[in-house]
Order: C-alpha cells, then sequence, then structure tokens
C-alpha cells in the first residue's frame, strides 16, 4: 500500500506521470488480478484490462484516499467482471486451434507473480471455497477493504460480510492443519503386512 504517498501518487496519475501511474498499478493490479483469477481465470486478465481503462476514465472525478480508491477499483472490476459474464453466458463459442501460440511474447510482471507456486496453491484452496466465501475473502485479505466495504460492495450486511470471511477464513485454516498433519507410517512397515520388498 502508498499510504501517505497516495494522494501524491494519484496526482501524478492525474497529471500524466508515468512513473506515478506505474507506482499505482504495481501496487494494486497484482491484488486485482489474484481477486479476479479466483472469480474467473479465463476472463481475468480481459476484466482487469476493462477495469483499468474505466478507472482511468474516472479518475478525475474520483474523490478519497488510498482505502476508498482500492473499494472503487475493486468495486468496478466486480461490475465489469458481472457484466463480462452474462456477456459470455449469451456468446456462442467457437473453437480455434491454435490458440496456445497467442499471447505476450514477454512475460507481464503481473503475471509473473500470479504464476507463482505459492500463489497458485493459495488461488485453488481459494477457489475451493464457495464463490461468496472466496470473494469476501479475497476483498478482505488481497485487497485490504473492511466489512462495511466489502458489504457495499457484494450487497450484503456488514455482519453478513464478516461471516462470509470468517467462515472462508476458517475453512481456509483448517484445510492447512489437515495438510500440515504428518500421515502415519504404515505400522508393518512401508510395503504392508505379509509384503516383501524386491529391492
Amino acid at each position: 500500500m502508498l499510504e501517505e504517498d497516495f494522494q501524491r501518487v494519484l496526482g501524478g496519475v492525474r497529471r500524466g506521470d508515468e512513473s506515478a501511474f506505474s507506482r499505482l498499478y504495481l501496487d494494486v493490479h497484482p491484488p486485482l488480478l489474484r481477486y479476479l483469477t479466483v472469480l474467473s481465470p479465463e476472463l481475468a486478465e480481459d476484466v482487469a484490462s476493462d477495469c483499468w481503462l474505466q478507472v482511468a476514465r474516472g479518475l478525475d472525478s474520483f474523490d478519497g484516499g488510498e482505502r476508498q480508491f482500492r473499494a472503487w477499483l475493486f468495486t468496478v472490476a466486480r461490475n465489469k467482471l458481472t457484466d463480462r459474464v452474462r456477456y459470455e453466458a449469451r456468446r456462442p463459442t467457437v473453437a480455434w486451434d491454435g490458440t496456445d501460440d497467442v499471447g505476450p511474447a514477454v512475460r507481464d510482471v503481473a503475471e509473473e507473480v500470479v504464476e507463482g507456486e505459492a500463489t497458485r496453491a493459495a488461488l485453488e484452496r481459494l477457489r475451493a471455497l464457495s464463490p461468496d466465501q472466496a470473494e469476501a475473502v479475497l476483498l478482505r485479505v488481497v485487497a485490504g477493504l473492511d466489512y462495511d466495504e466489502i458489504a457495499r460492495l457484494t450487497n450484503r450486511t456488514t455482519g453478513s460480510a464478516r461471516v462470509l470471511v470468517h467462515r472462508g477464513l476458517k475453512t481456509l485454516a483448517r484445510d492447512f492443519e489437515q495438510e500440515a498433519q504428518p500421515v502415519p507410517d504404515h505400522p508393518d512397515g512401508p510395503t504392508g503386512a505379509g509384503e516383501t520388498s524386491l529391492v
């Protein structure tokens, strides 16, 4: 988070300062992309791009601090994703051979973050939660939003948002604990009772 520098960076972005935009983008894009990737892996990149376009168009009318900016950004992203999912549901799909060859030749920094092994494992765990819990946990932990902001963004009460986050985190903690439990050795050795090893 940019904290004290946020207003200065935002002012630079509004004046067209590329380094200020780069700093803002590098600060908020990775969590935004992780959020979208959990909700819809196949649409995440496109929706993130659409989101940034809308943010760029509306930046002059934005008024607030860093927390409000993050809440606004994730609200735009959620709305863009909802619109895109609706659009994709109405649109026929056509298979096209060779889609693996399409894409950027150079990897994006945000893509490197998302592709990291630990990040990938965490995203898989989040996908195992109910969609509502996964979204609430992402908004709380990744986006850094408070319960009131999560409630407004997801059209829930603050108490409901808090419960979703709590249950999601509790499920994740239980999953981590189960994974951390050592697997007991078989009492008759690695080959089992009555079996002999050929080695």
